[in-house]
């Protein structure tokens, strides 16, 4: 399976290391989006990458419609039958240049499954700003798009309010877009060729040794 996860939130690859043997990649979008980890079978390396993101470094917008385009850009190319793509997003669209259903659209097109995840919760909520301030924020996430957007695209919608239930969508969404991995097993080969070799080099040396014991024996 090929992945690329899209998330304007922090924990958007939280279980990315139990795909492994899959390529996965990163696209992150606020006001803007853009690709922050090309599609890669280290998945350890994607992790760090997303840890050493901070809130809001896209921007404090979403772009939702935009991140969708950027992902179908990376995985158009894929092997059919296995792009998926997982939106996480706590906000609704508000800053895309593409609209959502247009990307949607053409994820379609290309054959990508789009599994959508709603985020934490909605109204005024407290969040610590880039100065580890508190301050208040307004969260509006925009259900019924995300639902179009997973219809449309033979995915699928969940919502996640605490860490504890997004960690239950990930093991669901991996459930459903199992994959078998290819692995390719090397043979160091050691050669002990010398062993039988050397065996039989000390018994033609014993054979060439019998004519002259003989000869010793009876007093030549």
């Amino acid at each position: 399976m090929v992945t690329a996860q899209v998330g304007s939130t922090l924990s958007s690859l939280s279980s990315v290391g139990q795909r492994q043997g899959d390529r996965v990649g990163l696209v992150l979008f606020g006001t803007n989006a853009y690709l922050h980890v090309p599609l890669t079978l280290d998945t350890l390396s994607v992790r760090k990458m997303l840890n050493n993101t901070e809130v809001g470094e896209a921007g404090d917008a979403t772009a939702i419609g935009d991140a969708i385009g950027i992902a179908v850009r990376n995985l158009r190319d894929r092997p059919q039958n296995s792009r998926i793509l997982v939106l996480l997003t706590d906000g609704g669209d508000n800053s895309s240049t593409v609209p959502p259903l247009e990307a949607a659209k053409l994820a379609k097109e290309y054959g990508i499954r789009v599994y959508t995840i709603g985020v934490g919760t909605t109204g005024i909520v407290p969040i610590p700003d880039r100065n580890g301030r508190i301050v208040q924020a307004q969260f509006d996430i925009d259900e019924d798009l995300l639902k179009k957007i997973a219809e449309m695209t033979d995915g699928g919608y969940f919502r996640a309010t605490d860490t504890e239930t997004l960690q239950k969508v990930y093991g669901q969404i991996n459930k459903l877009e199992k994959s078998e991995s290819e692995t390719k097993s090397y043979v160091i080969r050691q050669p002990l060729y010398r062993y039988p070799l050397g065996a039989a080099l000390c018994l033609l040396f014993l054979l060439s040794l019998m004519p002259v014991y003989k000869k010793v024996r009876h007093g030549f």
